[in-house]
């Protein structure tokens, strides 16, 4: 079932939406849970709570890329929840390993109005930045940034050495923050 119909399905209210979604995107949403958490009954959690808010998010709204909507949804959900178990303390996923990899481009922001005056222009600028990488690098940087993949992982994926994997993460860290720089973005 293609995502028109599935988004079809929400604004009818009906709960095969549910199922449909479920058939389509559960893995996906799975892996980046539990890519973040590194627990699968946290993982299954988050996927029931984020279905649930894209079931009281269609309708109104009416996502462009579904498969983008309820990604960022698990995500967000996640990071929520490894926030308050502290998973990462326990041996959970990849956050804090992946945050300090990006603390030397984007700075932590602790004042919520500087932080929300900022968004919309550093979401501009690493946009630009990815639509400038080559399809690889562009893959290599978002599984390991957005969805939290293991370095192994990406490399096993790519077919490529976990060196190679850093080496390209490193270059693209460097060459982020001189575009974020050279866009005025304060770091």
């Amino acid at each position: 079932m293609d995502d028109e119909e599935i988004i079809g399905r929400f604004w009818e209210r009906s709960e095969s939406a549910i199922c449909a979604l479920d058939a389509k995107y559960a893995k996906y949403c799975r892996s980046i849970a539990y890519n973040i958490l590194g627990n699968a009954e946290e993982t299954e959690e988050v996927l029931n709570d984020a279905y649930s808010r894209v079931w009281n998010a269609i309708p109104p709204e009416r996502p462009k890329q579904l498969r983008a909507f309820i990604g960022k949804i698990a995500r967000n959900l996640s990071l929520d929840r490894l926030a308050k178990t502290k998973a990462s303390k326990r041996g959970g996923g990849q956050m804090d390993l992946i945050l300090s990899e990006l603390a030397e481009c984007i700075a932590d922001r602790r004042n919520p109005y500087d932080e929300l005056a900022e968004t919309a222009a550093i979401t501009d600028a690493l946009n630009t930045f990815l639509a400038e990488q080559s399809v690889q690098n562009r893959r290599v940087f978002v599984r390991r940034y957005w969805r939290a993949v293991s370095l192994e992982a990406i490399a096993g994926d790519c077919g490529m050495s976990i060196g190679q994997v850093k080496s390209i993460l490193f270059r693209m860290r460097k060459k982020l923050r001189q575009h974020l720089e050279s866009e005025g973005i304060d770091l």
